[in-house]
């Protein structure tokens, strides 16, 4: 890669952050695809390497502010961090063994089926 990538990647980390300060994602919201659309990678490449972006305490600053206004309920983001552990470990192995076709597709479906959730969702529930 030049040095030219190595900056829009180092701006795409930072977009990442911003949208993961922002919305509560990043990783795969903009990484994946950015890296597959832009960047030419794989989209196991793209998978793997934005999991190494997370590997790091990235969201630790925006985690702080959060904290600050009294939005982060800890016991659920630990029990949800279990769970990220375990399940990135048994779904990589998942996604390795598909074909690059079906990766992407399954990829796709996922934000489509997601943003029609949210687009057609009339009301939101109050979380007590």
């Amino acid at each position: 890669m030049s040095h030219i990538q190595y900056a829009g990647i180092a701006i795409l980390g930072l977009a990442a952050g911003l949208l993961s300060g922002l919305f509560g994602v990043g990783g795969g919201a903009l990484i994946i695809p950015v890296l597959v659309l832009i960047f030419g990678f794989t989209q196991h490449d793209a998978q793997g390497t934005s999991l190494v972006a997370l590997l790091l305490p990235v969201g630790l600053l925006g985690v702080i502010r959060y904290w600050k206004e009294g939005h982060v309920n800890l016991v659920a983001g630990l029990i949800i961090a279990a769970g990220l552990f375990i399940g990135a470990y048994f779904g990589a192995g998942w996604a390795n063994k598909l074909d690059e076709i079906w990766l992407k597709r399954a990829f796709g479906l996922f934000f489509i089926l997601l943003g029609l959730k949210f687009i057609l969702t009339k009301q939101t529930l109050q979380h007590q």
